[in-house]
């Protein structure tokens, strides 16, 4: 297979399957993206403290089989100085190296979320991934029990907003609340965690597994980690494979490691770095 024959195979699995961080981003809304004995609901999550708090920033490498792929960024912040006040994440994720010259990616999402019930307020993204243009938010109304989805098209400016309303349940996760929410919840190997996921259409019921708690190697040294993987009730993932995440054992309850097993390879985002900021600089003020 010649030069430019091979980039175009590339381009169009990776087309195909919208490359990885939509899968990364989307398929891991268990996750946080996320608790009991048997399954938990995500309305009602363990009173225990957050594993998490304003001024933490996660920092993912990303692979494509034995290519670097890009970076994932995820940034917690709060909305004031209360403690009942709201919490922020504000996340990137950018392709580069070979990935980006067959498939470019620089993707932002803005999650807000109440941290006393883990429930999403609100979710905007702005997607540019190839020719793919698109800023979305989308507006979780709890009293009314409907997302408000407003979106426009990028390449398309002539074409009107799209506007939709949604059935939600009364406490929904985002595709990032979702990991936040699976933080706090219990784990025990051979339970399942249960959470309502809304990405702006039907809200889907995202079932995690815990499989198995085991020793794995980090760039921040070796931890105890339970192993999860998601399955989605519907049509959340319309893509086809596998997707494994690794949850640390310990207080700080850290998403090590994200697995994507698919046609067009694996995907794997690796923790490697993990910082804090003091809490006044965390701190937004309206």
């Amino acid at each position: 297979m010649q030069s430019n024959e091979a980039t175009d195979f590339f381009r169009k699995r990776l087309n195909s399957e919208v490359m990885s961080f939509r899968v990364l981003q989307k398929l891991c809304v268990l996750a946080l993206a996320l608790s009991m004995s048997g399954v938990a609901l995500a309305t009602s999550p363990a009173p225990e403290p957050l594993p998490f708090a304003p001024g933490e920033t996660l920092t993912y490498n990303v692979t494509w089989s034995v290519f670097p792929a890009g970076q994932v960024v995820a940034s917690l912040k709060q909305l004031g100085s209360g403690p009942q006040d709201d919490y922020e994440i504000d996340t990137t994720a950018r392709s580069s190296g070979f990935v980006s010259l067959l498939f470019n990616i620089d993707n932002a999402y803005h999650s807000v979320f109440d941290p006393r019930t883990l429930c999403s307020r609100e979710i905007s993204k702005t997607i540019n991934e190839g020719r793919r243009h698109k800023q979305t938010q989308i507006v979780f109304d709890s009293a009314r029990k409907v997302a408000v989805l407003n979106e426009k098209d990028l390449s398309k400016p002539d074409h009107p907003v799209k506007k939709a309303e949604n059935a939600i349940p009364a406490c929904v996760e985002d595709i990032i609340t979702a990991f936040y929410y699976l933080r706090r919840a219990p784990m025990h190997v051979g339970e399942q965690i249960r959470i309502p996921v809304n990405d702006g259409s039907q809200t889907h019921e995202v079932l995690v597994d815990v499989q198995q708690r085991e020793r794995v190697q980090t760039p921040m040294g070796t931890r105890y980690a339970f192993r999860v993987e998601p399955h989605a009730l519907g049509d959340l993932y319309k893509k086809k494979g596998r997707m494994l995440i690794w949850f640390s054992d310990d207080q700080e309850r850290l998403p090590l490691r994200i697995k994507a097993m698919m046609l067009v390879g694996t995907i794997t985002g690796n923790l490697v770095s993990v910082k804090q900021q003091p809490p006044e600089q965390s701190m937004l003020h309206p």
